[in-house]
């Protein structure tokens, strides 16, 4: 009975729901799950592939690359889920694309068999795809969440959807929301083994850090800041560290890595942001597994209580959100102080409330950067007792109000702003097209 769920379970639910590994950029792959799943149904070879989706999971899908593949665009992302994808995989159905499936999406895409439209949606994540084979079609709408299938029909006859079809359903045990003193006092006192779990998103993210750093990926943020402080300013100090062990795993990610990032609320980039600058000061600290993992899960849990109170898609850029999440993992390593971790997230709030997603692609790993930034400098600030106040624009006495006030910019202000980058980005694909 759901009466009988503990605060401690409702939180690990959160936990199990939103932080999943991805293969990609979450929305792409959105796609593809869709296509990768009517294609399963509809059976045969593949005829025509069609749909429509919402404009803002377009912003944050066509410009990004997709992992195993050279390429990128809406087009690609279903033709390559219908060819090569394995819906059981959920959001690393990619995996195991091969040089054949890529051919024959690229083929389907150039006999203009592949057609995905943008259409006006209450739901910011909408997919439909129809997948048309020499035998059968079949239709899959995904709504609300990036793998939830609320409608699938073969030849018009409309399907009971299974539960576990359902992948990106919200777990009926998770409360609409938490506070940042809940997840504090969950982590401090939560048995480890509970959340021994989330270690792997330590794993996953720091194997996507050092790819980054391996490889040129994207547009090589982290290269250019490791070239900086060797030739230039001849030293990196921890802030420099900090900042590049984070952005490289987003370079590798935006660049089309073939490497899964562990997600927060549905993002890899918010997972990254979440995750690496609190490994890497604790790795500095040399402190234990278990306190690096109750730092990490605080920093997740912050970002999931953040993002939780507004869309999931919006014209608020949700890395600085989830690096909101980073400052309070850090914040606890240093000082184990709830005063110092809000302090932390309300100076963040103050310094970087204004940065706006304009879709995703290489220049997100920019804004992680800026934003891991932003966590150090807060959490350097609160320790020594600066943290900006009621007297500091939209930031509260209060960190909890604080957190308040920029999710109603981010669900009710920023909706025109969100509807001007969208304009101007289509506007941008037009101009392009046409003069060709």
């Amino acid at each position: 009975m759901i009466e009988n769920i503990t605060p401690s379970h409702s939180l690990l639910a959160w936990l199990k729901q939103e932080v999943r590994p991805a293969l990609g950029c979450t929305e792409p792959i959105a796609i593809a799950f869709a296509a990768a799943t009517a294609a399963q149904h509809a059976e045969g070879n593949i005829v025509e592939i069609f749909g429509k989706i919402s404009k803002n999971l377009y912003k944050n899908a066509d410009g990004v690359r997709l992992p195993n593949i050279s390429g990128h665009g809406v087009q690609l992302a279903a033709a390559i889920g219908a060819v090569g994808g394995d819906a059981s995989l959920a959001l690393e159905l990619l995996r195991d694309v091969n040089p054949e499936h890529i051919t024959r999406a690229k083929k389907l895409i150039d006999e203009n068999k592949v057609c995905i439209q943008t259409r006006d949606s209450d739901s910011l994540i909408y997919v439909e795809i129809t997948v048309v084979t020499d035998i059968k079609r079949c239709r899959v709408v995904i709504e609300d969440n990036h793998t939830q299938i609320t409608h699938l029909s073969v030849n018009g006859v409309t399907g009971n959807l299974a539960p576990q079809t359902r992948v990106g359903h919200r777990h009926s045990t998770t409360p609409p929301r938490f506070s940042i003193r809940e997840a504090v006092d969950f982590i401090q006192h939560v048995a480890y083994d509970d959340i021994a779990f989330m270690l792997e998103a330590v794993q996953l993210n720091s194997a996507l850090s050092a790819e980054g750093q391996n490889m040129p990926y994207g547009l090589n943020v982290n290269g250019a800041l490791r070239l900086a402080g060797a030739e230039i300013f001849r030293q990196t100090t921890l802030k420099d560290r900090i900042v590049i062990d984070t952005v490289a795993a987003s370079d590798a990610r935006m660049g089309g890595a073939a490497m899964p990032a562990m997600t927060n609320f549905g993002s890899g980039n918010q997972g990254i942001a979440a995750t690496i600058p609190v490994v890497t000061l604790a790795k500095h600290l040399q402190r234990s597994e278990e306190e690096l993992v109750r730092a990490v899960t605080l920093s997740h849990l912050v970002a999931i209580s953040i993002h939780s109170r507004y869309a999931r898609l919006s014209a608020l850029c949700a890395a600085s959100t989830a690096a909101m999440g980073a400052a309070a993992g850090m914040a606890w390593l240093l000082s184990k102080d709830y005063a110092i971790i809000s302090g932390a997230i309300k100076n963040m709030i103050g310094d970087i409330s204004g940065i706006i997603c304009d879709g995703a692609s290489a220049t997100c790993a920019m804004k992680v950067s800026s934003t891991t930034e932003s966590a150090v400098k807060s959490v350097l600030m609160a320790k020594q007792h600066w943290v900006a106040n009621q007297h500091d624009g939209i930031v509260h006495e209060d960190v909890e109000a604080t957190i308040d006030a920029l999710c109603r910019l981010a669900a009710s202000a920023m909706q025109y702003t969100d509807r001007q980058i969208i304009q101007i980005m289509s506007d941008k694909t037009f101009q392009k097209t046409h003069s060709l």
